[in-house]
């Protein structure tokens, strides 16, 4: 676009000649949104033409100085201004400062720029892995775990630096944090690698951290695990993770369960199942049974007559609810067991029952309640 061609500045931004900064800041935006190249790819030629003319009228006139040339001189006052428009560092910087109250900077052009501010960034989060036992999971425990983890160095404040010298800008990005590079077009914005992003550089590292800002220390730290708890259940214990930079808050710890396996009780969610063994005798003429449970005993009554995998249910004896949902409920399922060896009283007495007892052995049929309850406990 010649200089004779050039339309008046204020009128690319559609502001009148006495528009204040804010008015023509916000004009900028709209323009700089209407014409980006990416958001006009089937015309992309003038909306790059528009948008390279939005931000050479937005660098005069949002410039003071560049301003008060323009409005004396035109565009012979401001000469120099076009070549130096495309993506140069202080255009580039105003882009952050433009689109960041909206949308965010990589939002609009897929990458980070500007003045390499420091961002306020939570610490990590933490694992720490705990194993209980079936008892301890089911009655809960307060216990302590010592964590070994990153925090600020007390002598330097989480600086780095040397108690007394501070920090100094970086000369390689002047305190940016990034370098720019043109690239046609556009400009590539990295990392500085001096300074790491950071902006500033310490002049003396501390001695006790050796300039990370941060040691490692084991702290002990009381944890409440709540009854009914199981396996893979995550606790979070809020601000014990590690601490953030620039003073953004801490991470959080999570403590990550494993409960062992009990050897009598399988467990379903809060309810438990366990399988007890009775002698004809008793599944016949019915009886009163002691089982173990999670709080000592419990009684369990044998109905006369039980058969192999009947299921007898006490309610409320399973475990609690980690949400304080209740208690889910025991379930004692009864196995009736046959004798192997007999002596010779037992087996004259056996088969005087049998003669008794007399049980035709025929095939049941497939719908039969029998096979309705062998389908039940096997599945």
């Amino acid at each position: 676009m010649s200089r004779q061609t050039k339309r008046d500045y204020y009128e690319v931004l559609g502001v009148s000649r006495t528009a204040a900064q804010d008015e023509i800041k916000s004009a900028y935006r709209k323009a700089a949104l209407k014409w980006h190249p990416d958001r006009n790819p089937e015309q992309k030629d003038t909306a790059e033409a528009r948008f390279r003319e939005a931000t050479e009228a937005y660098s005069v006139l949002f410039d003071a100085q560049k301003r008060a040339a323009y409005d004396r001189y035109g565009h012979a006052g401001v000469s120099g201004v076009s070549a130096d428009v495309g993506f140069n560092s202080s255009i580039f910087e105003e882009f952050q400062d433009i689109f960041g109250d909206f949308f965010g900077f990589e939002d609009i052009f897929g990458r980070t720029g500007g003045r390499g501010r420091a961002r306020v960034q939570r610490g990590a989060d933490l694992r720490y892995d705990m194993e209980l036992t079936f008892e301890e999971a089911a009655a809960g425990v307060s216990t302590k775990v010592r964590l070994p983890r990153q925090e600020l160095c007390d002598a330097c404040k989480g600086t780095g630096a040397k108690a007394g010298t501070g920090v100094v800008t970086c000369e390689t990005c002047k305190g940016r944090g990034q370098l720019h590079y043109q690239q046609g077009f556009f400009s590539i914005s990295r990392t500085c690698p001096q300074c790491q992003g950071a902006g500033q550089m310490i002049r003396e590292k501390c001695a006790e951290c050796r300039g990370r800002g941060r040691v490692e220390r084991t702290r002990t730290i009381e944890v409440r695990v709540p009854p009914g708890v199981d396996s893979q259940t995550r606790i979070r214990v809020p601000n014990e993770g590690e601490p953030g930079a620039n003073g953004a808050p801490p991470g959080d710890l999570y403590i990550v369960l494993d409960v062992k396996e009990h050897p009598f009780f399988e467990r379903r969610g809060a309810d438990l199942y366990c399988t007890i063994p009775v002698s004809i005798a008793q599944a016949a003429l019915g009886a009163e049974l002691s089982v173990p449970g999670l709080n000592g005993e419990e009684k369990v009554t044998i109905p006369e007559g039980t058969q192999t995998g009947s299921i007898i249910r006490l309610k409320g004896k399973g475990l609690p609810d980690p949400h304080g949902g209740g208690k889910g409920d025991l379930y004692v399922n009864v196995r009736v067991i046959t004798p192997t060896k007999l002596t010779r009283d037992q087996r004259l007495l056996l088969q005087q029952l049998e003669q008794m007892l007399k049980v035709e052995n025929r095939p049941a049929e497939r719908n039969s309640s029998f096979f309705e309850k062998v389908k039940d406990i096997f599945g």
